[in-house]
C-alpha cells in the first residue's frame, strides 16, 4: 500500500501488521513506526503525511543511524584514521548526520502478516561513515508485544548503533509526565552541556535518576531526561492501566522524555511522548571505557529489543 510519494519520485509504502490484540503501521521511510495500536489505543507518536515526515518529524517512530544519540565533535578515530561527520546536533552529530538512516528508502525483504523485513544499504562513505554498510530491521508482533531484530553487516571497519525512536505515550495522548517509570538500572552516563558522557557510569542512588523504585516522570528533575542509562535488566513504564515492559540484549537504553517537543515545529507539545531508545551508548566511538561499537568485515552485529504489553 502506498504511503505516499517523495519529490525524487519514489513511493514510500506502508505494511500493516497484525497479532492478538496489537496493531501496526511500519513505513519504509525511516523504517518508521507510524502507528502502535494496543486494543485499538495508540500508543506511538506518528504523522499523517510523507511531507509531514519531511518537516515535521523528530525522528518519530524511526530507525536512526548509522549511529544512534550522538558522536561528540561530529568526529572519530578508528585504526588510526579520523573520520569526520555532519554537525546536525551543536558541535556534534547526532542520529547519524544530516541525512541518517531515518531519512531514508528502506526495502520490503520479507513480510507476513505480522511480520516485516527492512534492508538498506549505506555506501561507504555515506555521512563521513567508513564501509558499506548493510542493514536490516524486522519488526514482529507476538500477541501483547512488538519485537525488534536488527542485524548489519560491513566491508570495512565502521562504527554502528542502530535503535528505534518511538516516542510513546500509554494513553493515547495528553502527555507523559504522569507516566510511572521503573528501571532496573544502578547507573547512568552524565553529560555535559552538550549532552555528550563525561566518562563515567554514575550511581543513580540518591538522584532523579534513580528508579529502581517507580517515579513519576514529572515527579523529579522537571521531567527533562535525555540521558543514557545502563541496564541491568528490564523498564516498566505505566499509565492509562497499561504497563509496556521493555527487554534488550543492548547494555544501554536511552531515556528522553520528550522535553523538547515545541508544538510548532511538529504537531506535539512538550512532553507528548517518551523515548526508550536500547542501544550502545553514546559516543562510544571516542571514549574506549564504553563497551565497542565497531564492527569489521566478516562480523554480523545483531541485537534485539522487545516492547511488551501487560
Amino acid at each position: 500500500m502506498i504511503f505516499g510519494t517523495l519529490p525524487s519520485g519514489q513511493q514510500v509504502e506502508r505494511v500493516e501488521l497484525s497479532s492478538g490484540r496489537l496493531r501496526a503501521e511500519v513505513l519504509t521511510y525511516g523504517a518508521v513506526v507510524r502507528t502502535l495500536e494496543v486494543s485499538g489505543v495508540n500508543v506511538v507518536l506518528g504523522l499523517d503525511t510523507i511531507e509531514d515526515y519531511l518537516t515535521r518529524s523528530r525522528y518519530f517512530g524511526a530507525v536512526v543511524g548509522r549511529y544512534g544519540n550522538r558522536i561528540a565533535n561530529a568526529r572519530f578515530t578508528l585504526d588510526g584514521t579520523e573520520y569526520r561527520l555532519p554537525a546536525n546536533n551543536g558541535p556534534n552529530s547526532l542520529h547519524g548526520g544530516t541525512e541518517g538512516f531515518d531519512s531514508k528508502v528502506w526495502t520490503i525483504a520479507a513480510r507476513t502478516d505480522s511480520s516485516v523485513t527492512l534492508t538498506l544499504t549505506s555506501p561507504d562513505g555515506d555521512q563521513g561513515y567508513p564501509g558499506t554498510l548493510t542493514a536490516s530491521v524486522t519488526y514482529t508482533l507476538e500477541d501483547d508485544a512488538l519485537r525488534i531484530d536488527y542485524a548489519a553487516e560491513t566491508d570495512a571497519p565502521t562504527v554502528v548503533n542502530l535503535t528505534n525512536h518511538s516516542y510513546f505515550n500509554l494513553k493515547g495522548g495528553g502527555d507523559v509526565l504522569d507516566h510511572v517509570v521503573r528501571m532496573e538500572s544502578e547507573h547512568y552516563l552524565p553529560v555535559d552541556e552538550d549532552k555528550i558522557p563525561m566518562g563515567e557510569l554514575a550511581p543513580v542512588k540518591g538522584t532523579p535518576f534513580d528508579f529502581t523504585e517507580p517515579h513519576a516522570v514529572g515527579e523529579r528533575y522537571d521531567g527533562g531526561y535525555d540521558h543514557c542509562f545502563v541496564l541491568d535488566g528490564a523498564v516498566r513504564v505505566t499509565a492509562g492501566g497499561l504497563t509496556m515492559e521493555v527487554t534488550t540484549t543492548e547494555p544501554g537504553v536511552q531515556f528522553y522524555a520528550g522535553s523538547m517537543l515545541d508544538g510548532t515545529a511538529t504537531p506535539y507539545g512538550p512532553f507528548a511522548g517518551l523515548c526508550l531508545e536500547t542501544q550502545h551508548y553514546p559516543d562510544a566511538p571516542n571514549q574506549p571505557q564504553f563497551p565497542s561499537t565497531v564492527l569489521r568485515p566478516g562480523e554480523r552485529r545483531t541485537s534485539t529489543t522487545t516492547y511488551r504489553f501487560i
